[in-house]
């Protein structure tokens, strides 16, 4: 297991060769305690940085390099603490490597976080900081877009590392990825319809959205096109606005807590913030199914189970989402749309075959993907 990054051309630079840049070990004994005895451990590396002079504060979590570098992307989040900062960059972390390997990919599982109010704080100087920060692991971690950071902040990064996808096609990159996440986050739901419904269609079930920013708008775009009936929920007005101006006939509720309270849903698509599965969510939800773009979205071990006692299908989020990372990988590889897309295509199958291997062992779909995913992890170790 590696212990520190490679760098192709000798020693990793340190501070001193890369300049603004300060890379510290972790005193806190809390951050250390998370890392290496809970269940969100487990991962090769984390690496705390800060560059005083543009606020830059941000954490790169490296979970397995099993497969390949690490890829993941930008999280740019006001976190109430460090602490909640470091523990989402690990379980972002770990969700990548599953998220790769069941994508096919030949990559490990890594994600950063930024700390602060990327309205507030995000500038030129800060993400040429963060730059300089990812290129100082020399290759050991792949970044891209994620909640907070866009293709114009990935072309910022970019002058300072290679290592850097998700940019605009004028900056050699393949743009907005979030039309291939929606695109496969769509299979996702066409692969779950026919599990539950026997049709891969969704014409005439009522799908609630909870979320149309980034990927799902481009969601609703794809479930009205296939006959679906749709409700929306964002706490941005704007997004549920911009919505609604374009397709009359979608319906908007309130929040989240109505929105899975909403009576006749057939699917929830949690497309906004981790954690929308939880103790309070779960036992009223009305939907048959869930599938969403949203990572993370367990809030906890058993609830996959509890999901699962009442009847309720889900679809493994780092499954249903990857069309995402499908298109950013394949940017380092001279980006095709059409290659990627036939490639996201396939989510369809991978979770019918993820519904059949559940039915086959007996467990939830969530345990039956991450048990096809560390296979594949072990087989390349």
């Amino acid at each position: 297991m590696p212990i520190g990054p490679r760098h192709p051309y000798g020693s990793p630079p340190t501070a001193a060769t890369r300049p603004g840049v300060t890379t510290v070990t972790d005193a806190d004994n809390g951050v250390l305690r998370t890392l290496f005895h809970s269940d969100q451990g487990g991962h090769e590396q984390v690496v705390l940085c800060q560059d005083r002079a543009s606020g830059l504060k941000a954490v790169i979590a490296l979970h397995s390099t099993a497969l390949g570098p690490a890829l993941g992307g930008t999280r740019f989040y006001p976190y109430a603490s460090e602490e909640e900062a470091v523990a989402d960059a690990l379980n972002l972390a770990r969700g990548m490597s599953y998220k790769n390997a069941m994508a096919g990919l030949d990559h490990g599982g890594g994600k950063a976080v930024i700390i602060g109010d990327p309205e507030q704080i995000k500038s030129e100087e800060l993400l040429l900081a963060y730059g300089r920060f990812v290129a100082s692991l020399g290759g050991r971690y792949v970044t891209a877009c994620d909640v907070g950071t866009y293709v114009a902040d990935m072309d910022v990064v970019a002058r300072e590392c290679r290592w850097t996808t998700g940019r605009s096609p004028e900056n050699g990159g393949a743009g907005d990825s979030s039309v291939l996440t929606a695109f496969g986050v769509f299979q996702g739901m066409r692969a779950s319809a026919q599990h539950m419904w026997g049709d891969p269609t969704l014409r005439g079930r009522k799908v609630g959205v909870a979320g149309v920013g980034k990927v799902g708008h481009h969601l609703v775009e794809h479930l009205l096109s296939d006959g679906a009936e749709v409700v929306v929920t964002d706490v941005r007005e704007e997004s549920v606005n911009r919505i609604l101006d374009r397709h009359p006939s979608v319906t908007a509720v309130a929040d989240t807590d109505a929105l899975i309270r909403t009576e006749g849903l057939d699917i929830y698509a949690p497309c906004a913030l981790g954690g929308a599965l939880n103790d309070d969510s779960v036992p009223v939800l009305t939907a048959k199914v869930v599938c969403g773009a949203a990572n993370n979205q367990l809030a906890h071990p058993g609830v996959e189970k509890d999901l699962a006692d009442r009847a309720i299908l889900y679809a493994p989020d780092y499954v249903v989402n990857a069309g995402g990372v499908i298109q950013v990988a394949d940017e380092l590889h001279g980006f095709d749309f059409d290659r990627c897309k036939a490639k996201a295509s396939k989510i369809f199958d991978t979770t019918l075959a993820i519904f059949a291997r559940a039915k086959q062992d007996g467990i939830p779909p969530a345990a039956a993907a991450d048990r096809i995913a560390e296979q594949r992890m072990a087989d390349a170790r």
